[in-house]
């Protein structure tokens, strides 16, 4: 019983020895985060690319749907999956790069739509088409071409009216990424963590002895005597330099 009372009041003491290592030095956390918030900042800023996003949203059922058909959530839920399929088809990529060349003159093929265009109907009736892109008007106009051309292609299969489009995409004044002030913060964290990592490296490594109470506590064995030091500011120097 008096060997873990012990154990634990030189746990206990560790761990104050440590946390009083931390606030010795804590100009050094202050260094580490500004340097880490620093390197994140201008990373995030100047090497990342800025990325924009653009959707459009299509209702994909369109006037002549019956209206039972239109109550039927599985219905609506099946189009829905049809929707993505054929949003992403070669026969609506190709009609939109046509439609953009036509109207802007802006040459994008359908490789490069695929890598920037995504469908997502989140189990409702509404079909959603994002594009990202590293230029925001970019963005829009395909997603809008996209949309437009799922809503000619579904009309053309199902021998009904085109599905209504409830938002079209518009140019976004901010992009989706990088976060220039999450990164940051995630840089000065980062920065912190590895000084408090090569902080605790150095106390755990730190077995030097330097008075009589570590002689008991390395060596567990009482002191009997000390011999006085020649220089007594040399040796508190050396206790300083430890911590």
């Amino acid at each position: 019983m008096n060997n873990n009372g012990i154990d634990m009041q030189e746990d206990e003491i560790d761990l104050l020895e440590l946390l009083h290592h931390f606030v010795r030095k804590w100009w050094l956390f202050l260094i580490g985060g500004a340097v880490g918030g620093v390197v994140f900042f201008l990373v995030t800023s100047f090497l990342i690319t800025p990325l924009y996003e653009s959707s459009a949203t299509i209702y994909i059922l369109s006037k002549t749907t019956s209206i039972t058909a239109a109550l039927d959530m599985t219905t609506g839920e099946k189009l829905a999956e049809d929707f993505q399929i054929i949003a992403t088809s070669n026969p609506v990529l190709d009609g939109a790069a046509e439609q953009i060349k036509k109207d802007t003159g802006k040459e994008i093929t359908r490789e490069q739509m695929k890598k920037i265009v995504t469908v997502s109907d989140n189990a409702t009736r509404l079909l959603v088409i994002t594009a990202t892109s590293d230029n925001p008007e970019t963005s829009a106009l395909v997603a809008n071409a996209v949309a437009q051309q799922t809503s000619e292609k579904m009309a053309e299969i199902t021998k009904t009216d085109a599905p209504t489009t409830v938002e079209r995409a518009e140019a976004a004044e901010k992009p989706v990424t990088p976060n220039v002030l999450k990164d940051t913060g995630i840089g000065v964290i980062i920065g912190i963590g590895v000084i408090g990592l090569i902080l605790l490296v150095n106390f755990l490594m730190n077995d030097r002895i330097l008075s009589e109470a570590d002689i008991e506590k390395y060596l567990g064995i009482p002191t009997l005597a000390v011999l006085p030091d020649k220089d007594p500011c040399e040796t508190d120097k050396r206790r300083k330099s430890r911590a």
